[in-house]
C-alpha cells in the first residue's frame, strides 16, 4: 500500500513524494543521519588503505641517468610486489610470514584455553567474585608497550624469570627463548580479552538449563561438552577472530621485548616498519598490502567456516527465515480449510 509522506504546511497544490512503503521513509532517514559516520569511516579507513595500495606502486629517492637525485615519487608498477619474493627479500619475507603466523596459531590457541577457564571462574557465583574479576582483568588493561617493558625487566638475564627457572637464559637474544617470551607475554597480556567475551557469552545461559541435566545425572563434563560450549560458542568465535586478527598485525610486543634485527621474532609489521625507517616507503607500503590481503583472507575463512557471528545479525535472520516457514505453513493449512 502506498503511504503519502506529511505535507508541509503551505504547500497545497504542490506534489507530494509517495513512498512505496512506511520502511522506505524511515530507511532514507536513516541513511541520512547514518552518513556522517560513514564519512569519517571512509576518511579514517577508507582513504588511508587507498592511498597505501597507491604508494605500493610507487619508489621513492633513487638517481637518474645523470647521478642526480630524483625528487617525489616515481611510478614503479608491480617491481616493489615482485622484488619481495626474489634473492634475500623473499627469504626474509617468508621468514617474516611463517613468524606472523607461528605467533597468531600459538598464542590464539593458548590464550582460548586459558581465557575460556578464566571465564568459567569468573561466572561462578563464590565470595570474593568481584575482587578475581578486577585482577584478572588488570593485564588486558595495561598498554601493550607498558607490559613489554615490564616484562622485559622480567626476563633480563638478572631477572625474575631466570631467579626461578634457576637458570642463566638470554631471552632478548634471536632464537626459540625470545620466540617463547613474546609468546608469555601475549598470553599474559591478552587472555583476559578473551575470558571478557565468553563471560558474557556464558552470562546469557539459563541456569534452567543446567539444573535441568543435572536432573538428567549429566556430569559436570557432559554438561560443559554439550551445553556450554554450544551455547557460547558465538561469543567465543568472535574473541578468537578479534585476536587472531590483531596477533597476524603483532608489532609493539616484540619489537619492545626483543628487539628489531631479530629474525626469530620479526614479524611482517615489523619488517614493513624496518622499510619505512629506511625510507624505503614502496616496498613499506608493498608488505603491508600483503599483510592486509593476508587479514582479510583469513577473517573470510574465519566467517565462512566457522560461522563467526561478527555483526550480531544472525539471530534476527533465523528468526525471519522461521518465521517465514511458519506463515507458509500456516498459509497451507488455511488454503486447505477453504471449502
Amino acid at each position: 500500500m502506498a503511504v503519502a509522506a506529511p505535507a508541509p504546511v503551505g504547500s497545497r497544490g504542490k506534489k507530494t513524494k509517495e513512498w512505496k512503503s512506511p520502511d522506505e521513509g524511515q530507511g532514507r532517514l536513516a541513511a541520512i543521519m547514518l552518513s556522517p559516520t560513514f564519512l569519517v569511516l571512509i576518511l579514517v579507513i577508507g582513504l588511508p588503505i587507498l592511498l597505501g595500495i597507491r604508494q605500493s606502486f610507487y619508489t621513492t629517492g633513487g638517481l637518474d641517468a645523470q647521478g642526480f637525485a630524483i625528487e617525489g615519487d616515481q611510478f614503479n608498477g608491480l617491481k616493489n610486489y615482485t622484488a619481495i619474493f626474489h634473492g634475500a627479500t623473499a627469504d626474509r619475507f617468508w621468514n617474516a610470514f611463517y613468524v606472523t603466523t607461528l605467533f597468531t596459531v600459538v598464542c590464539v590457541v593458548i590464550e582460548t584455553v586459558i581465557g575460556t577457564a578464566m571465564a568459567l571462574i569468573m561466572n561462578r557465583a563464590f565470595k570474593g567474585r568481584s575482587l578475581i574479576r578486577a585482577s584478572i582483568l588488570i593485564p588486558w588493561a595495561i598498554p601493550t608497550v607498558v607490559s613489554a617493558v615490564l616484562w622485559k625487566w622480567i626476563f633480563n638475564a638478572n631477572g625474575v624469570a631466570n631467579d626461578v627457572l634457576g637458570n642463566q637464559i638470554l631471552w632478548s637474544t634471536d632464537g626459540i627463548q625470545a620466540q617463547m617470551a613474546v609468546i608469555i607475554a601475549d598470553t599474559w597480556k591478552t587472555a583476559p580479552f578473551i575470558g571478557l567475551l565468553v563471560l558474557a557469552g556464558l552470562q546469557v545461559i539459563p541456569e534452567e538449563v543446567y539444573e535441568a541435566a543435572k536432573i538428567d545425572g549429566s556430569s559436570t563434563w557432559n554438561s560443559f561438552l554439550h551445553i556450554t560450549l554450544p551455547l557460547v560458542k558465538p561469543a567465543l568465535l568472535v574473541a578468537v577472530l578479534f585476536r587472531m586478527l590483531q596477533t597476524l598485525a603483532m608489532f609493539d610486543l616484540p619489537y619492545v621485548l626483543v628487539g628489531k634485527g631479530k629474525p626469530s621474532v620479526e614479524t611482517l609489521s615489523i619488517l614493513a616498519q624496518q622499510e619505512s625507517v629506511n625510507t624505503r616507503y614502496g616496498p613499506a607500503a608493498a608488505y603491508a598490502v600483503l599483510l592486509f590481503l593476508y587479514l582479510v583472507l583469513l577473517a573470510y575463512a574465519f566467517i565462512k567456516l566457522l560461522g563467526a557471528d561478527v555483526i550480531g545479525d544472525a539471530a534476527p535472520k533465523r528468526a525471519k527465515v522461521k518465521g517465514q516457514k511458519r506463515s507458509k505453513v500456516g498459509r497451507s493449512v488455511a488454503k486447505g480449510d477453504m471449502p
